[in-house]
């Protein structure tokens, strides 16, 4: 995943030089005032209160930006997480999804402290791709709710008709134009702030008859009061929530931690894994208590400050405060602005997180890294996300399972003391184990037979059950197999095994053993498969 234009060299000076805070403040104001009307828009597909949005921007956003594990990462209200709370918020209200959010950050903080966030390197690139692709799409069908209204009979939910659609229309178009044009022209405001101010003055100005924030909710503009989740303390309440619990939390540390990759890798410092785990998981903790939908990583925020020259805690930090400060004294702005200024906003979100050369790159990929493209994507609209990243990983999981089980072969030669070789090649494990045994005659080979394992290694439990199974037949036509060029973790395999492989004499030739070394030896190793 790379983000398009440079990102600027990070200063020489010291970070709390003038020069630097004075950067660092700038970049916090910027993200600041992007993440407003997507703190909205993402509280609206939650179906909460736009302020629950807010109040969840903030305060991830503080704590992320003081004791997360990347300094420049920027963390907030996310689309990916507000699409899992609809229908908890919808089935049971938003006390539940209050509850939810606790529980979603005591899990993070156990996985933080298990140090599971190094498993994201697990996940493959192509079930990312998907789980872009899915989301993008996710995000968009959430958006056609705005082109509908209740049927003044029936109530239910109809299309917009004529000149409300054309209106809607027009006015989600002309947010995505300045959206689009005007990074083109500067980068001195914010391109979704400025299609959302620029819409919001047409409107406002010509007094257009349009829904805006203020007739869905009125946004009070006071600090976060702490609050404690209304619902029973029961074992009912935790089989209600804990299932959601667990689904937002991988996805919130899958995008925090594929976002800290992505900061890591443009500024050219590492970020700690665990480290970000914690404290995604403690700043859900407190917005729960504190009235907030709960969140992640952004991406999106987080190029934006990378890109302004934010590097330092200084600058998250920084559109935290300035998002409060907005919060506390310009709501009733905020309440005027329209709501197709919001989903025009949202359909650029679509549009920029799309991986919109998935199209170009199908046909030059191995079909099954195409298929699990698809069928990421496909998952990750009809069921969530993280089903969709496990299923993903699974199914490219047995996908190299088996082209690897079909890479196990040997080359073989007979010595000058008439012994024969078989030199594999390929990993032996459940996969290749009964490959494996096609490749030998105990029949028709000599008395003395040696398996050499110098491009091979022995993985699993189904690999000790080949070699026991090969070496008993050997044992029953009176002959003699030897393994050689056992790595270390083999041999420890072996060892483990006890009894399943008395049967095999293990040996090596007088020239050394092909191991993994460690440290700075001067010995030449052969080279592995």
């Amino acid at each position: 995943m790379h983000s398009s234009g440079e990102a600027p060299a990070p200063s020489s000076s010291s970070p709390y030089s003038l020069s630097s805070l004075k950067t660092e403040i700038l970049s916090g104001l910027t993200v600041a005032l992007a993440l407003v009307p997507e703190a909205v828009a993402f509280a609206f597909v939650a179906h909460v209160h736009p302020l629950v949005g807010l109040y969840a921007a903030f305060i991830v956003g503080l704590i992320t930006a003081l004791f997360g594990g990347r300094p420049g990462m920027i963390s907030g209200a996310t689309g990916a997480l507000a699409v899992v709370m609809v229908s908890l918020v919808v089935t049971h209200g938003v006390e539940y999804l209050f509850a939810t959010v606790v529980l979603m950050g005591i899990l993070q903080v156990a996985f933080g402290v298990l140090r599971w966030g190094k498993f994201i390197r697990m996940v493959p690139h192509p079930v990312m791709l998907g789980f872009v692709n899915g989301l993008a799409i996710v995000i968009f069908l959430a958006q056609l709710t705005q082109f509908k209204t209740p049927d003044p009979v029936s109530g239910d939910m109809m299309w917009l008709q004529g000149y409300d659609m054309a209106l809607m229309l027009g006015l989600v178009g002309l947010t995505m134009l300045v959206v689009w044009g005007l990074p083109k022209i500067t980068n001195i405001v914010p391109a979704p702030l400025a299609g959302i101010l620029v819409v919001s003055g047409v409107v406002i100005g010509l007094g257009l008859e349009v829904n805006t924030v203020g007739d869905m909710a009125s946004i009070a503009g006071g600090l976060p009061q702490f609050h404690i989740p209304m619902v029973p303390l029961s074992l009912e309440t935790l089989q209600i929530i804990f299932p959601y619990a667990l689904i937002l939390a991988a996805i919130g540390l899958i995008e925090s931690l594929l976002t800290l990759n992505l900061v890591s890798e443009m500024t050219g410092k590492r970020g700690g894994a665990s480290k970000e785990c914690l404290a995604q998981g403690a700043a859900n903790i407190v917005t729960g208590f504190f009235g907030g939908m709960g969140g992640c990583a952004m991406i999106g925020q987080s190029m934006i400050n990378v890109k302004s020259g934010g590097r330092t805690r200084i600058a998250g930090t920084c559109a935290a405060l300035f998002l409060l400060i907005f919060i506390l004294f310009a709501s009733p702005l905020i309440e005027q602005i329209p709501l197709a200024a919001l989903v025009g906003v949202m359909f650029m979100v679509v549009v920029g997180t799309f991986a919109w050369n998935t199209f170009k790159i199908l046909h030059k990929i191995p079909k099954t890294d195409a298929i699990v493209i698809a069928l990421v994507t496909g998952v990750t609209v009809y069921s969530d996300l993280a089903v969709a990243v496990v299923v993903g990983v699974i199914v490219s999981a047995l996908a190299y399972a088996w082209n690897a089980s079909k890479r196990i072969a040997a080359q073989t030669t007979v010595n000058s003391e008439g012994q024969k070789i078989y030199k594999l090649e390929g990993p032996l494990f459940f996969g290749s184990a009964s490959g494996f045994q096609e490749i030998f005659d105990p029949l028709g080979d000599p008395n003395d037979v040696i398996v050499d394992f110098i491009n091979s290694r022995v993985v699993d439990h189904s690999a000790l059950e080949a070699i026991d199974a090969l070496a008993t037949r050997y044992e029953a036509q009176g002959k003699t197999l030897h393994l050689r060029h056992l790595t270390p973790d083999c041999k420890r395999l072996l060892k483990r095994a006890g009894r399943m492989v008395e049967v095999s004499v293990l040996e090596d030739p007088s020239y050394g053993v092909a191991v993994d070394y460690h440290g700075e030896i001067d010995v030449p190793q052969p080279q592995k498969a």
